[in-house]
């Protein structure tokens, strides 16, 4: 019956094999059904109740931490009342509420159901409710599904609990960190709006959280975290946002809320909600500069005049650029033309090898003067599918294929990884073309875009800025501006 109700599912639809839910059902039923049926001896209902529980649980450990990199602790003890309570009791008592001509058999439903949903609301916010990890590697994967089922092998199977030793990969095999000296750069397809995170050897920065899509639903929780959990970073030395738009903030609160940041920099506003949220507020200004395991990070834009100045908050965007052995990023946010030209005229070291393109190619940035003083060998365009305002604009990509800089763009290439190594050339992938799906491949080039074959580049270190005092060290010294 679980293989014909499968094969049913599959033939109306075969795209189900992408849900997660397609794998958690049949892979609960047919754990059940693993540690239940064709047994010599029928448990007792109790026995039988902890049998499936703990085969379900176990089964779908690997599945789980591979899927969404989390685990319910407390599932167990909430499944042990509300699957009887919805099964035995709520059901039924619906049901028959349906049929009959007055409210209250329908009425005492309800007040069971919103009893149950508070109790199991109470228990997710248990301090430790869940367990998140990063995500296991395929090998990984495929040791814990067998791990799991030896675990739930019949009794008499001898050395069960071997399964357990074999499942323990899932949790120590862990990702693969940068190397002293190398700089990790993932900008992530968030639609229209920007999401970069940066990585070296012992560090995490996040420049930008993405868009909000509703009063619940934004980047930083549906995009930005999961990519975090998965990738193993469980805590942000620094967040920046640049402006406060909402394309760029509008995930930052999410962000700040489910992971330590240890300090926010920003242009914001001195009233900003995001500034009562984060533990450490600072405000960007141009001279500030650190240095994470051999990697340096410098904010060459807001000055501080900027700040008093009727600029729009484009314009005082903070600009970062790192700076590696091997080579270099410019992430400018959003600024426009004035600021271009104010740091093209300070004489700001702005050549880089990576450039995140200001304003996400927008006719409003990208000046001629601002391009050669930069000279990126690849741009990437932050930009979301068939976006209302038409960025990139074709004389922007133009204007940088002008020059002979690769070109990348988030709503074709989807996520754009980039490595920088201490010594030796340059690696970005494209997430469509690295893990390819006939689903996800693009209808067409748009008009001046062609397709960009990912290559490597040599790349020398840009000249330092001065630094008016450390950010982050493992001291703590007074920064250049605080809120």
């Amino acid at each position: 019956m679980l293989a014909l109700g499968l094969l049913v599912v599959l033939l109306l639809d075969p795209w189900a094999v992408l849900s997660a839910g397609f794998w958690l059902s049949f892979g609960a039923v047919g754990a059940i059904l693993f540690v239940m049926v064709n047994r010599v001896a029928q448990p007792h209902w109790l026995e039988g109740w902890l049998r499936t529980q703990t085969a379900v649980t176990i089964a779908l450990l690997p599945l789980l931490l591979a899927l969404f990199q989390q685990v319910s602790l407390i599932s167990p003890l909430a499944n042990a009342f509300a699957i009887p309570l919805v099964s035995l009791v709520i059901v039924p008592l619906a049901l028959v509420g349906v049929v009959l001509p007055f409210d209250l058999v329908l009425v005492l439903a309800h007040a069971i159901m919103a009893a149950t949903m508070w109790l199991l609301e109470w228990m997710s916010a248990l301090p430790q409710s869940v367990w998140e990890q990063h995500a296991p590697p395929a090998w990984a994967l495929v040791l814990g599904v067998v791990g799991a089922l030896w675990m739930i092998l019949p009794r008499g199977v001898p050395s069960r609990w071997l399964g357990a030793v074999v499942c323990l990969p899932l949790f120590f095999a862990l990702p693969p960190q940068p190397e002293p000296g190398e700089l990790r750069m993932t900008v992530l397809d968030v639609g229209q709006g920007l999401a970069a995170i940066l990585q070296t050897r012992e560090h995490a920065l996040v420049y930008d959280a993405g868009p909000a899509f509703g009063p619940l639903l934004d980047s930083g929780n549906r995009i930005v975290l999961p990519y975090l959990r998965a990738t193993g970073v469980r805590r942000l030395d620094a967040l920046i946002v640049s402006h406060d738009d909402t394309d760029h903030s509008g995930g930052a609160a999410s962000v700040l809320q489910a992971v330590p940041v240890r300090s926010l920099l920003s242009s914001l506003s001195p009233m900003d909600p995001l500034l009562f949220i984060a533990d450490r507020a600072v405000q960007c200004r141009t001279g500030q500069s650190w240095e994470w395991d051999g990697v340096r990070f410098e904010i060459l834009h807001p000055t501080a005049a900027s700040y008093v100045e009727r600029l729009k908050s484009n314009d005082r965007g903070c600009v970062l650029k790192v700076t590696s052995p091997g080579g270099s990023v410019l992430l400018p946010g959003d600024i426009e033309r004035s600021s271009e030209e104010r740091l093209v005229a300070a004489d700001a070291a702005l050549r880089a090898d990576i450039l995140i393109a200001p304003h996400h190619g927008s006719t409003t940035s990208s000046t001629s003067q601002f391009v050669q003083a930069v000279r990126p060998d690849s741009v990437i365009f932050a930009a979301g599918y068939r976006n209302r305002f038409g960025h990139p604009h074709p004389d922007v990509v133009e204007r940088w294929r002008a020059i002979g800089a690769k070109l990348y763009r988030t709503d074709r290439d989807g996520a754009i990884s980039v490595r920088i190594p201490a010594a030796g050339p340059v690696k970005i992938e494209r997430y469509r073309a690295l893990y390819r799906r006939y689903w996800l491949d693009p209808p067409g080039d748009e008009p001046g875009i062609a397709e960009e074959a990912a290559s490597g580049s040599e790349a020398e270190a840009g000249p330092t800025v001065a630094s008016c005092g450390p950010l982050f060290t493992d001291r703590e010294e007074r920064p250049c501006s605080t809120h």
